[in-house]
């Protein structure tokens, strides 16, 4: 098929498709789907091009100071000792080695992590309906839309169903567009008139449709305007910047300190090329230019990771944004229940039937269990089995239970018109066509009948009549409301059906005229049991100082119900506020009570919002469940929107910041847990990476006070960057959560990363460190040995050693956590010791470093002066678990275990 231009809005759909080479009842062939990809390529619109590995790995060298000193030790190859220099080298290619395969795993994992976040479509092709990625769309295909889809390509509208789309992304019309499928004349009209076409990337709020793809990718209306507009930079997250920051200020005082170092050295008669490469080695060791870096691999891989837990990240700051989390509201239907939705009782003339297989088909069960099996968007698929919306698939099989057959009713009945549901009417409306026979047989002038179900408060009001086994009767609307309140209070959701008789098909849309005067038939009462798993995440969430809140659109009294099962309400009888008490409050009253409220019934997604944004103005951090198209908004205003990974609408999910692929409550709780780990090991990185950085630097800034020579050769102080701060500092990002993770109050947003202590560990310890490695040369050089080198070197390497063991949590001891319980760890550590054993025992090393083989007791002396640090680390968590150490700066974390 050509790549052919036209004018799409002066078509006929039946044109459109012939020109297209289609048809809109039965779609593409797989063949043709192969050749028009071929042709047109995916539905996608052209990215910032990703970065090759080779360029990944080219990057590694760019840092300035790793270029000085490659360039530092040719030189000195030139004028000095060659295997010094190819030593350096080696040593600066294997960091930029782990450099890359981290980096790169990362950018693997944000890869997968946008792949599954990708839109899908259902298309129809060779004859069925099939739901794909909607990248895989090409021009021909047909697509079907509904309310919260957002319109994956550019469409000519073959059917509109009351379709209503919101263009403002593409035209700055802030009201949704009334769509249609004829024809227009005016050949150049503005996208905003040409009103049976559909555009990528518009979102549909209203109705639903069918659309014949016309354009695709960059092709599409959207992807113009995206040519035209620049590449912007990635953002970063918070903690990235303020890890850049602090990387600034790092990094000019260790430059500063450099520089020092040279001049001091200089001056005291040290060979220049040495010093030169000393302060230069130490600079590339010291300046914490991938800190920044390391977070992302880490909240990265982490946020891969977590798909595992059946969350799908969508923002890494989410990741950062978790562990704040201090409430939490959450949508009942499917979250913190099944949504395994049945039938358990129907109403009907002052009955309640909770066996209806045998129910007699006489009035009023006639006609409810008609308008239960045709006011239904539920369907039977090929294989017999009821597909659709939980509540519909309920309806339809207490239906198909008490004998009726969908499709032999509807084609007698055929649907002539609708009005969807939508959460401010909370009803919806069907129009169908009466059977001619029974008509004439009744005497009946009526050829229409509409049936319209929702929730009871919203319909019964709406009803002049009720219809008995004895024909028409008066109505008795608080009856019929008590009656439905006393169904709510067994955990049931109530829905009420009505009927209106009409001569002929009304030609008005004007829901108030035509949802008016009609006759109540009865109530549905479903349940939807809790999740098994959600009343253990309801507790665990009390014990992390998170507050569950439940939202639903369902009766108080159902709502109440649920809540109290789960554990949100202590008290069978707890407050739950309704929407309409809700319109009556004024802020300041509102504000005074909602921290108190954990239950809210009958809401609208406006007032969704209205409870995010005050639950922030007290301080909270609110994370937010939402599904519909009315949810986007209130997703967006939360500190995390939370989107519905099987149940949610396009909208929603493109507004949320994650989603819950299976839809669980329990799934939001072990996300937040996985969160503060994901944090907590952050933390525990920055920790270590900084307080090794200041030993080393300070121990190399301060000998000379000390009239000490300089203690490190610039290969040892790469090789201790490379060990030491590569292989122990990797595997505390693979620590387990540390106990107790949940039973501790969320962190405060605006903490500082370096709180609780952690920056006064870091200035003690460094120079704990520097002050060992310092005595042991002391000791040594004074002493007339040879080795002080060497054993500075052993000392401030394998002091690194039992700093990383002893920081594995910042308050409890590694025995009582278990010495194996990270085993990368452990095994990190075990193999930079062998290899710190080899730069001293093995001959070959011993010309590379300038080492010396220590004597048994030398070696001895090493290792206990650096266990001192893992002693003094032990007795700081120590005091901290007692409440000696950081209380003006820490909130204790074990206080609430």
């Amino acid at each position: 098929m050509k790549n052919i231009q036209h004018h799409w809005h002066t078509l006929s759909a039946t044109e459109a498709a012939i020109q297209l080479q289609t048809n809109h009842e039965a779609g593409l062939t797989a063949a043709q789907v192969t050749e028009r990809m071929a042709l047109h390529g995916p539905n996608a619109l052209q990215e910032k091009r990703r970065r090759s590995p080779w360029r990944m790995l080219l990057d590694q060298f760019t840092e300035f100071m790793i270029i000085v000193l490659i360039v530092a030790a040719v030189i000195s190859g030139f004028v000095g000792d060659i295997g010094d220099t190819i030593f350096i080298i080696v040593i600066v290619i294997l960091n930029a080695a782990v450099g890359f395969v981290q980096e790169f795993r990362a950018e693997r994992a944000m890869a997968a992590l946008k792949r599954m976040s990708e839109a899908s479509a259902r298309v129809i092709r060779d004859s069925r309906v099939e739901t794909i990625n909607a990248s895989e769309l090409v021009p021909g295909d047909i697509v079907l839309l509904e309310a919260g889809n957002v319109v994956p390509a550019d469409f000519r509208l073959v059917e509109a169903a009351q379709l209503r789309i919101d263009e403002s992304a593409l035209t700055g019309e802030s009201v949704a567009i009334e769509k249609q499928t004829h024809p227009l004349p005016v050949i150049d009209a503005s996208l905003g008139d040409k009103t049976c076409m559909a555009y990528k990337g518009t979102i549909v709020t209203y109705g639903r449709g069918r659309g014949l793809v016309i354009a695709t990718g960059m092709q599409s209306e959207l992807g113009k305007i995206a040519s035209l507009l620049g590449e912007g930079d990635e953002s970063k997250t918070p903690l990235q910047k303020r890890l850049t920051d602090f990387g600034k200020w790092i990094s000019i005082a260790a430059l500063t300190i450099c520089v020092f170092v040279f001049l001091i050295g200089i001056t005291r008669g040290e060979p220049l090329l040495l010093m030169f490469m000393t302060s230069v080695s130490l600079a590339v060791a010291a300046i914490p230019s991938a800190l920044p870096a390391v977070v992302t691999i880490s909240l990265a891989l982490g946020a891969h990771k977590m798909v595992k837990q059946h969350a799908l990240i969508q923002s890494l700051p989410a990741v950062e944004t978790l562990g704040s989390v201090t409430f939490i509201c959450s949508d009942k239907t499917g979250t913190l229940t099944q949504n395994k939705m049945h039938v358990t009782s129907l109403f009907a003339d002052n009955v309640l039937c909770t066996d209806w297989k045998n129910t007699q088909k006489t009035e009023p069960w006639l006609s409810l269990f008609h308008a239960l099996t045709l006011s239904n968007d539920a369907h039977l698929d090929h294989h017999g089995k009821i597909q659709g919306e939980p509540t519909e698939a309920a309806l339809l099989r207490a239906a198909h239970e008490a004998g009726w057959d969908k499709l032999k009713t509807e084609k007698n009945n055929p649907r002539l018109k609708e009005l969807a549901f939508d959460s401010e009417r909370k009803r919806m409306t069907t129009f169908h066509s009466v059977d001619k026979n029974s008509a004439d047989k009744k005497g009946s002038t009526n050829h229409v009948i509409a049936y319209t179900k929702g929730s009871p408060e919203a319909l019964i009001p709406l009803c002049t009549r009720v219809l008995t086994a004895n024909g028409m009767q008066g109505i008795t609307h608080e009856t019929l409301l008590k009656q439905a309140e006393y169904m709510a209070a067994n955990g049931l959701r109530v829905l009420a059906f009505a009927f209106r008789h009409w001569e002929h098909l009304p030609n008005s849309d004007d829901t108030q005229l035509l949802e008016s005067e009609l006759v109540f038939l009865g109530f549905a009462g479903l349940i939807d049991p809790p999740r098994a798993e959600a009343k253990q995440a309801v507790a665990l969430c009390l014990s992390a100082g998170i507050t569950p809140v439940m939202i639903t659109g369902d009766h108080p009294a159902t709502a109440r119900a649920i809540a109290h099962e789960l554990g949100i309400l202590n008290d069978p009888d707890g407050k739950v506020m309704t929407g309409a008490e809700f319109v009556k409050m004024d802020d300041f009253t509102f504000k005074a009570e909602v921290e108190r409220v954990r239950v809210y019934a009958r809401v609208d997604p406006a007032q969704k919002i209205k409870i995010v944004r005050t639950l922030q103005d007290q301080g909270e951090i609110v994370a937010m469940t939402g599904d519909g198209v009315n949810d986007a908004p209130a997703l967006k205003a939360a500190d995390i929107g939370i989107a519905m990974g099987k149940g949610g609408t396009d909208v929603a999910r493109e507004a949320s910041r994650m989603v819950l692929l299976d839809d669980n409550f329990a799934t939001i709780v072990n996300a937040v847990s996985y969160g503060r780990r994901l944090y907590d090991n952050v933390r525990k990185f920055v920790r270590y990476a900084v307080t090794t950085n200041s030993a080393e630097v300070l121990t190399i800034f301060l000998a000379p006070f000390l009239g000490l020579p300089i203690p490190l050769l610039p290969t040892h102080i790469l090789w201790i960057n490379l060990v030491t701060d590569g292989l122990p500092a990797l595997a505390l990002t693979a620590e387990p959560a540390e106990r107790g993770v949940m039973r501790r109050p969320p962190r405060a947003p605006s903490e500082s990363l370096f709180s609780h202590g952690m920056w006064q560990h870091m200035i003690w310890v460094g120079l704990l460190m520097a002050g060992l490695t310092l005595f042991s040369q002391a000791w040594a050089y004074h002493s007339g040995s040879s080795h002080w080198q060497t054993m500075a070197f052993t000392v401030l390497t394998l002091s690194q050693l039992g700093h990383v063991l002893a920081i594995r949590s910042e308050t409890e001891s590694l025995f009582s956590m278990g010495v194996l319980s990270n085993k990368p760890l452990i095994f990190a550590v075990v193999l930079t010791f062998a290899l710190q054993m080899a730069t001293i025992y093995v001959p070959a090393l011993n010309v590379i470093f300038k080492t010396e083989p220590l004597s048994l007791i030398e070696l001895l002396v090493c290792i206990a002066l650096s266990g001192v640090v893992f002693i003094a680390v032990e007795i700081e968590k120590l005091l901290i678990r007692h409440g000696k150490l950081y209380q003006a700066d820490l909130n204790i974390k074990t206080q609430v275990q």
